[in-house]
């Protein structure tokens, strides 16, 4: 039996672990503080495909759309995942690349339409329209939202309780330990080892951190989101909304999450958050342009994710080369992906199979 490694209890070492076991491997996942602590649990998590060239990145991330889909075929229920499509309009000197995306999306096979001011307040009724104005608006009905630590829990449970994984949590892993140019397993910060015939390291942002041979770091860029939560409010939205104004999706017990990419431009790695800083006040501000049914309101939390994305913003999946028995996957867009990236590493990992769909994304493409 396979002895697997597994640094990293986010969506995508969960989703990893779960495939492994599954597959036969005796695994042991190592997490350093608790399942979800990390980027994975301070997500916008939407599962979508937007943006995202070139075409075989778009299609990592509809192959994990449909995986996400498919899970309830496989658990019954999936109640960390929502669907509903998602709703777009953007400020009038974007119109023309809004309509070029939505064009390529048609292109791709990808399920994208434009929609009437109409349409749109029948999607979601308590949108002042007066926001959107005359721009053009458009609907993906396959994408979603997901609550990441709710499945990373299914994951972990489905490995440990069906397939025999254990977790440990507090494990912060310091380093690998080598035999010649083999990995063999990990070393512990409090000097403890664990042996096995392959390290699959999802740690994220953190990825480098478990490995002191600057020579098997992976090139990283990582950039801040920062997300803020409402209070519970008199809103009825049911599916990711991206604006002129501002971005936001249900959060759950009348919770909206919300988010806006000019607002990342100005916020730092190691920014500190309140609910009172310049930022907060204005998403809360934005927000209630779009839905003024939701009064004078203000943030309940903020939260700074950082997201672990390679050094050319596309997804890094396969073995490090110059070693034996050490595999990264690391990426932005993990909430989307990790489904299918966890059958991937399976394949791959356990099965000898190799996964034709990565073949763009190899970390080897950084040490030529």
């Amino acid at each position: 039996m396979t002895k697997v490694i597994v640094i990293g209890a986010g969506v995508v070492g969960a989703s990893s672990a779960y495939r492994l076991a599954q597959a036969g491997a005796e695994v042991l996942v190592l997490e350093a503080i608790r399942p979800g602590s990390g980027t994975s649990g301070i997500s916008y998590a939407w599962t979508n495909a937007h943006r995202k060239p070139p075409f075989p990145y778009h299609q990592l991330n509809v192959n994990g759309m449909k995986t996400h889909a498919a899970l309830r075929d496989e658990f019954g229920t999936t109640p960390w995942w929502h669907g509903g499509g998602s709703l777009e309009w953007t400020e009038p000197e974007r119109h023309q690349s809004f309509r070029e995306n939505v064009q390529q999306l048609q292109a791709w096979g990808y399920a994208a339409e434009y929609v009437s001011p109409a349409q749109v307040a029948g999607l979601e009724p308590d949108i002042d329209l007066a926001v959107l104005g005359d721009s053009p608006a458009a609907f993906f009905p396959d994408e979603g939202w997901c609550d990441p630590v709710v499945y990373i829990h299914a994951m972990l449970s489905a490995a440990t309780h069906r397939h025999g994984a254990k977790l440990v949590l507090g494990a912060r892993v310091a380093d690998l330990t080598m035999q010649g140019d083999r990995v063999t397993g990990v070393r512990l910060a409090d000097g403890t080892v664990h042996r096995a015939d392959m390290v699959v390291n999802c740690g994220g942002r953190w990825t480098n951190d478990a490995v002191r041979e600057a020579g098997l770091h992976l090139p990283l860029a990582p950039t801040p989101g920062l997300l803020v939560f409402t209070p519970p409010v008199a809103c009825g939205l049911s599916r990711v909304l991206h604006t002129s104004v501002v971005n936001a999706r249900p959060d759950g017990a009348g919770r909206l999450m919300l988010h806006w990419d000019p607002t990342d431009l100005t916020v730092q790695l190691d920014s500190k958050v309140s609910v009172d800083m310049p930022q907060v006040v204005d998403l809360m501000r934005r927000a209630r342009q779009v839905f003024p049914g939701i009064g004078d309101v203000s943030a309940e939390a903020v939260r700074l994710g950082i997201r672990p994305i390679p050094g050319d913003g596309l997804t890094a999946v396969g073995p490090m080369p110059r070693v034996n028995g050490y595999y990264v996957a690391v990426t932005h867009s993990g909430v989307t992906m990790s489904p299918f990236l966890g059958l991937c590493v399976a394949d791959e990992v356990v099965r000898g199979v190799v996964r034709p769909e990565l073949a763009d994304f190899r970390p080897a493409r950084f040490f030529n």
